[in-house]
């Protein structure tokens, strides 16, 4: 591989190090890690020049639906977000649920996805990668086809938050099996676009299709249609994903469920507290206390792998050591800036059409069209780039894209402007942009990780991702809040009631959007300065070994 050797072979030789003999992968190893068999799929030596080719693991047809299975639960994942955004108002009617607390139907369910995908992706590299996959995608299934039938706000939530939770399971496991199965090469290059595309387009077609539902049906089909979708992936992962050989029983790992327990609960502490800081008030004492608490807990999780690391000869969670690589924590970085900034210009450009235009949901989604046709186009072009062009050049791509379409946002271009001078450029960026960076990112995490550790390394960089978006959105829904308030001459915790009505050519709610796009723009910003930095001289990604 291309990327950065010296990388490579820090990571690799840090999760490949076993304690009993203390042996440590030499860096030719660990350049060969992913061309040994995988878990899914046993090899012989027979096939090993395939496999140092990049041979398809299955027939050409099973491979593209193997991959579309798998980019199911990536798509499923973002398009079960965005769908209740543009149909939150929908549900709140139907629920009596107040304004003030309609954000708890979208965050209940990104508040268990992004607390539980560390402890899935290790559940799923020790008790198998396809068994955690059906489970959750079953579970995932269920839990979205009885959630409209919930009768009040509480129950409604509840379920919200099983479909998080099976999402996590689903969305580690996928990455890991990806990792796992395909060997460095144009094809491995392909299906990480692929998947790597599924979490922008979900993003995208979840406002297509609450869109269409809402303008025609009732909000409740907008979750059955994505249940029978869920079903289908459900389906095709039974029959498309191959069990896993059995282990030896001393090579068996075990889930390190103290340090599990420990990150959920502290990362369930921060992003409650960042979920409801915009609502009670930042000064309300127990929002400061959460985050405080939960910052300790992160430390003494931190404290504890670096103890089971290197102190015995139990398998930590997640090895700290690998942090040790300025490249890969580089990544973790510009993955959470990048959710911050990207998933952020969804939300606000929904309020700027909805809200402020007074556009309906069809309208809104009429506006989103283009996204999804680029955004489908982007993805090939990104697994042909991948094995030919420089991983930093796509990275600088990809933040400045998703940079600028946040400040067409916030530049005060006159918002009855045609949309097709502007707002047309802006979506065209957005998911160009995202449909680089994520699958660029998502394929380095990948080949830095050996097989072994394929979940737990695809719930990292998803888990750092969700962190990102809930500081992102919390900094940014202040900023703007703040901003109104001034603008309207009111104590910040009036912003809601007074604007209640009003939001429509609102001048004062357009500046505080203005404001949060301009935060949006710094997240973006901020990622391309690290990009510059951490993958300085970085080869091609995909290139094969």
């Amino acid at each position: 591989m291309d990327i950065d050797s010296g990388t490579l072979s820090t990571v690799t030789q840090v999760l490949s190090k076993e304690r009993k003999g203390d042996i440590v992968v030499d860096l030719e190893k660990s350049q060969h890690v992913a061309d040994t068999p995988t878990q899914l799929q046993p090899s012989n030596s027979g096939d090993d020049q395939d496999a140092r080719h990049g041979a398809l693991p299955f027939s050409v047809a099973r491979s593209v639906l193997f991959v579309l299975a798998l980019t199911g639960a990536a798509f499923l994942n973002t398009l079960g977000v965005q769908a209740a955004v543009i149909i939150l108002p929908s549900i709140g009617r139907a629920l009596s649920v107040p304004s003030s607390r309609q954000q708890w139907i979208v965050s209940a369910y990104s508040l268990t996805f992004g607390c539980f995908l560390l402890l899935f992706g290790r559940i799923a590299d020790v008790y198998g990668k396809r068994l955690v996959f059906l489970a959750g995608s079953t579970w995932f299934t269920a839990s979205t086809l009885i959630c409209p039938f919930m009768p009040n706000e509480i129950a409604f939530d509840v379920f919200r938050g099983f479909q998080g939770l099976a999402s996590a399971a689903t969305m580690s496991s996928a990455l890991g099996i990806l990792g796992a199965t395909f060997k460095p090469g144009k094809y491995k290059n392909y299906a990480f676009a692929v998947y790597g595309a599924g979490a922008p387009l979900g993003s995208v077609f979840g406002n297509i299709i609450a869109g269409l539902i809402g303008q025609w049906a009732s909000w409740k089909w907008t979750f059955w249609v994505i249940a029978i979708l869920a079903a289908l992936v459900t389906t095709a992962g039974w029959f498309l994903i191959p069990p896993a050989p059995p282990k030896p029983v001393e090579n068996r790992a075990s889930v390190d469920w103290i340090g599990g327990a420990t990150i959920t609960i502290a990362l369930l502490m921060l992003l409650f507290a960042l979920t409801e800081g915009n609502i009670v008030g930042w000064s309300t004492p127990w929002v400061p206390a959460l985050i405080i608490i939960s910052i300790l807990m992160v430390g003494i999780f931190v404290a504890w792998q670096w103890y089971q690391e290197n102190m015995t000869s139990r398998h930590p969670l997640m090895k700290v050591s690998v942090f040790k690589s300025l490249r890969f924590s580089g990544a973790m970085l510009i993955m959470m800036l990048f959710f911050a900034s990207f998933s952020n210009y969804l939300v606000f450009t929904t309020f700027f059409f909805q809200d402020y235009q007074g556009l309906s949901v069809i309208d809104t989604m009429l506006r989103f069209i283009p996204t999804g046709v680029v955004g489908i186009l982007t993805a090939m072009t990104t697994g042909f780039l991948l094995s030919r062009v420089r991983g930093m050049y796509l990275l600088f791509w990809g933040t400045l894209c998703v940079a600028t379409c946040s400040l067409l946002f916030a530049v005060p271009i006159p918002p009855h402007t045609t949309y097709w001078a502007w707002n047309f450029i802006a979506m065209i960026l957005a998911v160009s942009g995202a449909d680089t960076l994520y699958p660029t990112l998502t394929l380095f995490t990948a080949q830095s990780v050996p097989p072994a550790d394929q979940a737990l390394g695809g719930a990292l960089i998803n888990a750092v991702g969700q962190i990102g978006r809930a500081i992102g959105l919390a900094i940014s829904t202040a900023v703007q809040t703040a901003v109104t308030a001034k603008r309207e001459g009111v104590d910040v915790k009036e912003v809601g009631n007074s604007l209640h009505l009003s939001m429509k050519n609102n001048d004062a709610y357009l500046a505080g959007l203005r404001a949060a796009n301009y935060a949006d723009f710094a997240y973006a910003v901020a990622a391309f300065c690290v990009v510059g930095v951490a993958f300085r001289g970085a080869g091609r990604v995909g290139a094969k070994k």
